[in-house]
């Protein structure tokens, strides 16, 4: 019976991590993106990452509170992205304004921390 509650528990857990995952970010969205002036905010996940899901929940809660902001996603195992972003680890979070690279961080969930991130590069 313990064995079955982990089994279903795990399967719970991927299921609701894997949730909302996929890639958005291609260079010409992001070209087009500054070009229009927009703050672009990407960031960098992994099938099954909790703390990408996390970072992912708090990002997706500001695409409704922050206005001329371009969202992009992509995963960190796609080395073309990753290597023109320089980007090694999942849960990095990079903000561009003005064609330049503003911020950067590696596993940052907090809802304050990126929220601050985001109202900085405005």
């Amino acid at each position: 019976m313990k064995k079955l509650f982990v089994f279903i528990f795990c399967i719970l857990a991927f299921t609701v991590n894997a949730d909302e995952k996929k890639t958005t970010f291609s260079k010409e969205f992001l070209d087009k993106a500054q070009s229009e002036g927009k703050v672009v905010v990407v960031s960098s996940w992994i099938k099954y990452c909790t703390s990408c899901a996390s970072q992912m929940k708090v990002l997706n809660k500001a695409k409704n509170e922050f206005d001329n902001i371009e969202y992009l996603t992509f995963d960190v195992t796609n080395k073309e992205i990753s290597n023109l972003l320089n980007v090694q680890y999942q849960t990095t979070l990079l903000i561009f304004k003005d064609n330049k690279e503003v911020y950067r961080s590696i596993g940052e969930t907090s809802r304050d921390a990126i929220y601050k991130a985001i109202k900085s590069s405005i």
